[in-house]
């Protein structure tokens, strides 16, 4: 007898009663399940760029930290291979100097030095461990059979020798080393042991300026799972409890094509983190060490802005069916036919027709208004969801012209505005692609100026830098619009001049030691320079190939007393 006597009383009721109750009750519906809809599609596009902007991050500190690996291994190499400073003796002071302007380049390298075959250090950076044995070292022990890249680990020979880390951690480093051959003999081993710090650096640089705010955080495992650097607040918390890389982690290792690899993973610690992993992509075999870089956010924070979403679309829609109901409350007997109308384009907008929309119905201004506000409510879904997508837009937007910006920074030396050593390699390489193909000749000259540490040590660094920026001013007004200059670190230059032969490079050479020579600094006084010149001189010739026969003929301009040109033999 219940469900009668509710229908009676339903009944008792007047018919805008009951069109505000009917009516009513489907607005309601029909708003909800609009508003979950689009807030449910909002918060799944928010969670994808969230992710995809959580894999951005780990793919580019993955890059960056390949490109460093395969730098300092070609550093290396190329100090072996001066083999004109190695025939004077390891212990030399031309191959002191070497080691030092090396370091002084790249001030993460916390030692340089060479062993001879038996394994003893005949000479290093800052004198350390000279005399002593290194011949059980695994550095040492690779470094005779070729190019070695050597794992993350713990100083133990110089770390009583060097200052604590900036984070109170014990020194780390990797190793690089590479053969010294003299003919067919090897003759010793080149060593450098660089300082772990760099690898924060690389990640705090590529970390966003609102990391602290969105707890966002890069990791690094090994190739075992291991915990090798973590955020200086928390890395010894975390070595201490032995974190290992969580299972769950999607990894990419860049091979099959996609770009995202997000998920949400449970750590160690119990908490629920949106994780993104990539493998470190080695440039070189030596190089590919097995790395994990990992970067997480907690999954309320990284989801923070789509809950929002969802709820705001809520509201709205709960708003509209709300003042629907009380526009239903003013129908009249005639409103049932526009109701029908009414409710077939709701369902049709639920359904996502393609140009289906509230119509506007005139049968009295009741029925106008309720179908005005029906087709208000669509629109601000539709208009939330489009400022969605635009905000979503806006910030993809950003975050490229902020990658761009971080690349060109990495290509440009910040003292002279010239490119650095990496933005000189791509002109470089595509200069000697244009050069193989067309046949024509191409030189390069290397710069260094003369006496430069006496400047630094007699007149302080800040003259010193106003040397360089002055040597790079005239390097760039002395040559042509398509000739390419670079500083490659410290008081080295280079000049790379496409169509020019080596008679014209020495010219060019002649010309800028001149220049300079003609110049009085307000400080320093007479500044010279001393240049070598090389040319390319097969089609299968490399660009570090140039240089290193140009840094020869440097070396023997620096060798007749400096302020000349030297050509390659």
């Amino acid at each position: 007898m219940k469900p009668v006597n509710r229908i009676n009383r339903f009944a008792d009721h007047g018919l805008r009663t009951q069109i505000a109750l009917v009516f009513g009750a489907l607005v309601v519906s029909l708003a909800v399940l609009l508003s979950l809809g689009f807030g449910e599609l909002l918060k799944q596009r928010t969670e994808r760029d969230a992710g995809a902007a959580l894999q951005l991050v780990a793919e580019n500190a993955s890059t960056l930290l390949a490109n460093g690996l395969h730098q300092r291994i070609r550093e290396a190499t190329v100090l072996a291979s001066a083999e004109i400073i190695w025939a004077k003796g390891l212990h030399s002071p031309e191959a002191l100097h070497m080691l030092e302007r090396s370091k002084a380049m790249e001030p993460y390298n916390a030692w340089i030095g060479v062993a001879d075959a038996q394994g003893v250090v005949q000479n290093a950076t800052g004198g350390m461990l000279v005399g002593q044995t290194v011949a059980q070292r695994p550095w040492f022990q690779h470094g005779l059979k070729g190019a070695h890249v050597g794992d993350v680990h713990p100083a133990k020979l110089l770390d009583a020798l060097l200052p604590p880390t900036a984070y109170g951690e014990p020194n780390r480093f990797v190793d690089f080393a590479a053969p010294i051959n003299i003919g067919h003999t090897i003759v010793g081993v080149v060593g450098i042991h660089g300082s772990w710090e760099w690898t924060r650096e690389v990640l705090q640089s590529l970390t966003p300026t609102s990391a602290q705010e969105s707890a966002l955080e890069l990791y690094i495992f090994n190739r075992d799972g291991e915990l090798i650097l973590a955020p200086a607040a928390r890395g010894k918390t975390l070595e201490n409890a032995d974190m290992r890389l969580p299972e769950g982690i999607n990894v990419n290792n860049g091979r099959d094509g996609r770009s995202l690899h997000t998920a949400v993973v449970r750590w160690q610690d119990g908490k629920k983190y949106l994780t993104a992993a990539t493998q470190l992509q080695a440039r070189s075999a030596e190089s590919d060490l097995g790395w994990r870089i990992v970067a997480r956010q907690p999954i309320e924070l990284a989801f923070a802005e789509a809950n929002h979403t969802v709820r705001m679309a809520l509201a709205i829609g709960l708003a509209a069916a709300l003042l629907a109901s009380l526009l239903a409350w003013l129908a009249a007997r005639r409103l049932s036919v526009d109701l029908y109308a009414l409710a077939d384009a709701a369902s049709a907008v639920e359904a996502g027709t393609p140009g289906s929309n509230i119509p506007a119905v005139h049968s009295n201004r009741e029925v106008t208004q309720l179908s005005q506000a029906l087709g208000r409510m669509t629109h601000r879904l539709l208009s939330a969801h489009e400022a969605m997508e635009d905000t979503v837009r806006q910030r993809t937007q950003e975050l490229q012209e902020a990658n761009h910006a971080l690349d060109r920074q990495a290509r440009t030396d910040v003292l002279t505005g010239l490119l650095n050593r990496r933005g000189f390699e791509t002109q470089m390489a595509f200069a000697l692609a244009l050069a193989h193909r067309s046949g024509r000749p191409l030189s390069l000259i290397t710069v260094d100026v003369d006496h430069f540490k006496r400047v630094n040590d007699t007149y302080g660094h800040e003259t010193g830098d106003d040397v360089l920026q002055r040597l790079a001013f005239t390097l760039k007004e002395r040559l042509r619009s398509s000739d390419v200059v670079a500083r490659l670190g410290g008081e080295e230059f280079v000049v790379l001049l496409p169509d020019t032969d080596l008679a014209g490079a020495q010219a060019i050479a002649h010309t800028l030691v001149a220049a300079m020579d003609e110049q009085r600094d307000p400080v320093v006084g007479r500044i010279t320079i001393s240049a070598g010149v090389a040319t390319l001189k097969g089609a299968e010739e490399e660009g570090a190939d140039i240089l290193r026969r140009a840094d020869a003929a440097l070396y023997e301009a620096k060798g007749q007393g400096r302020n000349r040109v030297c050509v390659e033999d």
